[in-house]
């Protein structure tokens, strides 16, 4: 038999059903939905409070989650992200579905082979979507996952528009000719 630690990839059945499996866990044990920007958010706003002690009296985001009784905290959210980034790693490393290089071939193909340019890239794509995600008030797992399985009407909108905007911006940057580089 296969060790599953191996795979390049699983079935998306089974990962279907871990994920809703550690979606039940979660509101079991935390009585929370699974999220990862709230973790970024209440960091974000603890760092600024640190620097800033004074901002807590005159920013309104703090006395909007005083009044929900959700002052922002480092909480359970932060192990959810060391997860996602130690089971990518340790997943890559078993597969050996890691490649070595830092620009893959479709990016050179479409914008050159800058290591510098592809990681400033990268880092400010990733800004952009965690904004989106506050703005959203839910990311993809917040939203795609937990308010889907809820069956809120928000989540399935924000699930709908997601997958549109990444398919549409897969397009707009790399084209139909895109998938001949991969």
């Amino acid at each position: 038999m296969t060790n599953p630690l191996t795979l390049k990839s699983w079935p998306p059945y089974a990962v279907g059903v871990g994920i809703g499996v550690l979606s039940w866990f979660a509101f079991a044990t935390a009585d929370h939905p699974l999220g990862i920007s709230t973790a970024f958010e209440n960091t974000a706003a603890l760092t600024e409070k640190a620097i800033v002690p004074e901002v807590e009296q005159s920013n309104g985001y703090f006395a909007a989650k005083a009044a929900e009784g959700k002052p922002p905290k480092i909480g359970w959210e932060w192990m959810l992200v060391v997860g996602v980034f130690l089971g990518a790693f340790l997943s890559s490393r078993l597969s050996g579905d890691r490649s070595p290089e830092t620009v893959p071939a479709l990016w050179r193909w479409r914008f050159g082979g800058s290591p510098a340019k592809r990681l400033a890239v990268a880092f400010l794509a990733g800004a952009v979507m965690i904004f989106g995600a506050r703005l959203a008030q839910g990311c993809t797992s917040g939203h795609g996952i937990s308010g889907s399985l809820q069956l809120a009407a928000s989540s399935w909108v924000f699930s709908a528009v997601f997958f549109a905007v990444a398919t549409t911006t897969a397009f707009a940057l790399y084209g139909k000719e895109g998938a001949e580089h991969v």
